[in-house]
């Protein structure tokens, strides 16, 4: 295919030079006779413009333009799975004042910690004397500092005893050793994500149960006291016949956004609606988008529908949300409508208090989510973040895809009425089943992203793979 773009502003350019050549060989009386062919090449630059405007401000178009990133590598890493480069670490990367911090398996399956100041290539890391059961990709390692500057680390976890422990002095990768939370409801622990709040202290959110009928656990640790309590030991109910699998966020303004879908069983295929609540005080109280309080714990009866997907949509769980400039939730994930023949992914977003669906149908495969454990799926799970620009609000949804190779690709779509979005990608490599996750303290601060990166593989059922360690690297991109 001719690069058309290119070749346009090529024909412009030698336009304009043609000018200011036939402008410096002419005298005065020739250029009065050259009037005339100046305003037909001049008319013959506005159309090339024209076009080229016409080609870049059209609705859903894929740009191939390769932004400026910038790779740091950090060391290999266990590959065999998809345990270091799955979506629901929270977090794989953070940045506390000057540094940034990252965690992932070695090939021995022991914690490796890191540390490195922002810009540097050079990374201070150390394999701590914690290890997991990496054969399970579902065995994250999370991590966070607190607003003192102590680092938090909690790791291996399937429906198992709680594995946590902080470093031993602030901006320290040194870890002490494992202990308690509060000691409630920690034997059967899983996906356990640390948040930062505004004044430094951090939410802890797991399951407490098994796929199908677990419930959400939500403690809260004060920095000053350096205690961890429980806030809710029941936030949102299954009552036995389902559980949530959540994303979550927190704004600007320091509220606590929190969205899931629910489950029915082990099965992925019963994954069904996209439900929504907010805390405004630090998670101790929750409402719904119109302000209505909740009466705790949330159940299916009570919880606010943000968009009904019916069960066997091919609904994904565990995805990400964000939040646009004035405090409106976003969250980005996928599934197949009854009139698709493919997944697509889809934004649901708040506006003018309504909820709202975008769907994003540059999709062609097909594939199917039925069955238990982690599968090998051709698309990863979407990222999503917001900007302004222009006025308007910007998402970035970050995303993998076999269509596109499995490239790191980038779609960026403006919230409004025409609907305009373009992709772009990040890395031009095949990065084989990872997931995109980032450090979120720095986009918050800095509005820059930076990408934990690593191929991994996947085998469906929980399987694994013979890929040898790879290299761990951050992406750095700035919008």
């Amino acid at each position: 295919m001719i690069p058309f773009r290119p070749v346009c502003l090529s024909i412009w350019h030698a336009c304009l030079l043609l000018s200011v050549r036939q402008v410096k060989q002419r005298s005065f009386p020739s250029l009065i006779l050259l009037s005339m062919r100046f305003l037909w090449i001049h008319a013959f630059q506005l159309i090339l413009l024209s076009i080229l405007g016409s080609v870049f401000t059209n609705t859903n178009v894929q740009a191939q333009v390769k932004p400026f990133t910038t790779i740091y590598p950090v060391a290999k890493a266990w590959s065999k799975n998809s345990i270091n480069a799955i979506i629901f670490r929270k977090n794989s990367l953070v940045t506390y004042k000057k540094h940034q911090y990252i965690a992932f398996y070695d090939e021995e399956g022991q914690v490796v910690l890191g540390k490195r100041r922002l810009g540097s290539e050079n990374w201070s890391l150390i394999t701590t004397s914690y290890s997991g059961n990496v054969k399970d990709a579902h065995n994250v390692i999370s991590i966070m500092v607190d607003g003192t500057g102590y680092l938090h680390v909690s790791w291996d976890h399937h429906n198992n005893p709680l594995n946590y422990c902080r470093s031993t002095k602030p901006e320290s990768l040194k870890l002490g050793p494992k202990m308690e939370m509060t000691g409630s409801q920690e034997s059967r622990v899983a996906y356990p994500e640390f948040y930062k709040l505004a004044n430094g202290n951090l939410l802890f959110t797991y399951r407490n149960g098994e796929s199908g009928k677990g419930n959400l656990i939500v403690n809260l640790y004060d920095c000053k006291q350096q205690k961890w309590t429980t806030l809710h030991d029941n936030l949102i109910n299954g009552e036995g016949q389902r559980n949530a699998y959540i994303q979550t966020t927190v704004d600007k303004e320091g509220v606590i956004h929190l969205s899931w879908v629910w489950r029915s069983s082990a099965d992925v295929s019963t994954n069904h609606n996209m439900c929504y609540a907010r805390s405004r005080d630090g998670g101790h109280t929750w409402e719904k988008s119109n302000g209505e309080r909740y009466t705790l714990p949330i159940t299916a009866g009570n919880a606010e529908v943000a968009a009904r997907i019916p069960p066997n949509s091919e609904l994904i769980n565990q995805t990400s949300m964000t939040t646009d400039d004035i405090g409106n939730p976003v969250i980005a994930t996928y599934w197949k409508e009854s009139a698709q023949d493919v997944p697509q992914y889809h934004l649901i977003y708040l506006q003018n208090d309504s909820w709202n669906v975008k769907i994003l149908p540059f999709r062609k495969t097909n594939f199917t989510l039925s069955g238990v454990g982690t599968k090998r799926i051709p698309v990863s799970r979407p990222q999503i973040l917001a900007s302004r620009y222009g006025g308007r609000s910007v998402f970035y949804m970050i995303f993998r895809d076999e269509e596109r190779k499995g490239k790191v690709s980038l779609l960026k779509v403006t919230n409004d009425q025409n609907n305009h979005w373009e992709i772009i990608d990040l890395f031009n490599e095949d990065m084989g089943a990872w997931e995109p996750t980032l450090d979120t303290e720095l986009w918050k601060k800095k509005k820059i992203v930076n990408l934990y990166l690593q191929k991994v593989e996947q085998a469906d059922l929980e399987g694994q793979t013979d890929f040898p360690p790879q290299m761990v690297n951050v992406l750095e991109w700035k919008p």
